[in-house]
């Protein structure tokens, strides 16, 4: 929508401003949200952010919840990446009950925020390559996406809002049949992404179209607390995974990506990268999982772990445990603890105040869409606004994780 009404500056009453409203519905905003822009020409003068379009609400709500019922909720943040939300926030419960997790379990959690740390990577760089303008590369490897689904069904029996696992693990075993997709994903996916990357990482127009645009310096980046793959294509090397390792990931060998300029050009190669490390990944947990016993999916917490559902329809004990763990009437520890997982768009952490009652006294989500965001208004200030919206691309800011 554009305003016709013509804004002048008081210090240069001769320039004419238009004001654009880039949202919140606009498709080039991949998102519900809005961004009053003062345009001269195709030139950003300023700009400024409006969130909350869908503000849910969910940190008050989670204080009316159990833990279990908390789940579907992390679902709701970064919907591209769901698993990895409900692992921090099992994770995090798992921290306040001081829960030893069993090492398949570790592993198995690591195969399942792999692929959706690859998930949502894939929707990032397909749609920053969609916004210069090539769409084949984007239909060809979007089609993975849908195969990691797949496996997830296999695993949960969702998609993608997933409520993935249980405190203290899994509710079932990956069946062979997961298994199995989970090999010929490890396959294909691989020739799928060097054929992207043939396409486009030296393709002159999208080089064009990406180097040197928006370029952050690390310092800019720390100031606005940015984390994951916008922070490490500034060339700051920080990963929740190494610095604070959670679910067994300093048994694994693998390597960090930076950037040196912080533009979207490093950022769309921090992505790439990632991906191919995500891959070493799963590969290397599938390999551990062979020396562990099989069957184990989840910690031996029966106050806390659903018991099986054939065991709740015959058994009046397995009912009775249910009922209580569902109901939140077992006691938990009055604690304060903080857990953080490294996220699709950096580090995503859960702030858990338990007063011993049966919700949480208070919840907190560390949102990396939300910090990341602040500073898209003023780094847009001077670009050309085809440049603007490549930008909001690259930064992946989804509007789940941008109103919590």
């Amino acid at each position: 929508m554009v305003h016709n009404q013509p804004v002048f500056t008081d210090n240069d009453p001769q320039s004419e401003l238009v004001t654009l409203n880039l949202g919140p519905t606009h498709p080039a905003t991949h998102g519900v949200f809005q961004n009053i822009l003062q345009l001269d020409g195709e030139r950003i003068v300023s700009g400024v952010s409006t969130i909350g379009y869908i503000h849910r609400a969910f940190e008050k709500i989670a204080e009316h919840r159990p833990f279990y019922q908390i789940t579907p909720l992390t679902d709701r943040l970064n919907y591209c990446s769901s698993p990895i939300n409900n692992m921090g926030w099992h994770m995090t419960v798992e921290k306040l009950l001081n829960i030893k997790m069993p090492k398949r379990v570790d592993y198995l959690r690591v195969i399942v925020m792999e692929l959706a740390r690859i998930s949502d990577h894939i929707i990032c760089n397909t749609i920053i390559a969609q916004d210069t303008g090539a769409t084949t590369t984007f239909l060809y490897l979007f089609q993975f996406r849908e195969h990691i689904y797949e496996i997830y069904e296999e695993i949960c029996g969702a998609r993608l809002t997933t409520n993935i696992g249980r405190i203290g693990g899994f509710e079932r075993d990956f069946n062979e049949i997961a298994f199995a997709k989970i090999n010929k994903f490890l396959k294909d996916f691989p020739v799928a992404l060097r054929e992207f990357e043939s396409l486009l990482n030296r393709n002159r127009i999208f080089i064009d179209r990406t180097a040197g645009v928006a370029a952050v310096t690390p310092e800019q980046a720390l100031d606005f607390s940015w984390t994951g793959p916008l922070l490490r294509a500034t060339g700051v090397d920080y990963d929740v995974r190494v610095s604070e390792p959670y679910s067994s990931y300093q048994d694994f060998d693998f390597e960090i990506p930076v950037g040196t300029s912080g533009d979207i050009y490093d950022r769309f190669l921090v992505r790439n990268e990632e991906m191919w490390q995500s891959v070493r990944l799963i590969e290397q947990a599938m390999e551990k999982l062979k020396n562990e016993p099989a069957g184990i999916f989840h910690a031996d917490v029966p106050d806390f772990y659903l018991p099986p559902k054939e065991e709740v329809y015959n058994n009046m004990e397995a009912l009775i445990y249910h009922f209580k763990i569902v109901m939140g009437e077992i006691d938990a520890p009055k604690a304060e603890v903080y857990h953080a997982v490294e996220g699709g768009n950096g580090e995503l952490g859960f702030y858990l105040i338990n007063d011993g009652g049966r919700t949480p006294y208070r919840l907190h989500f560390r949102r990396p869409s939300f910090i990341n965001y602040q500073m898209y208004a003023p780094m847009s200030k001077g670009m050309l606004l085809s440049d603007a919206i490549i930008n909001m691309s690259s930064m992946n800011i989804i509007a789940g994780e941008l109103d919590a």
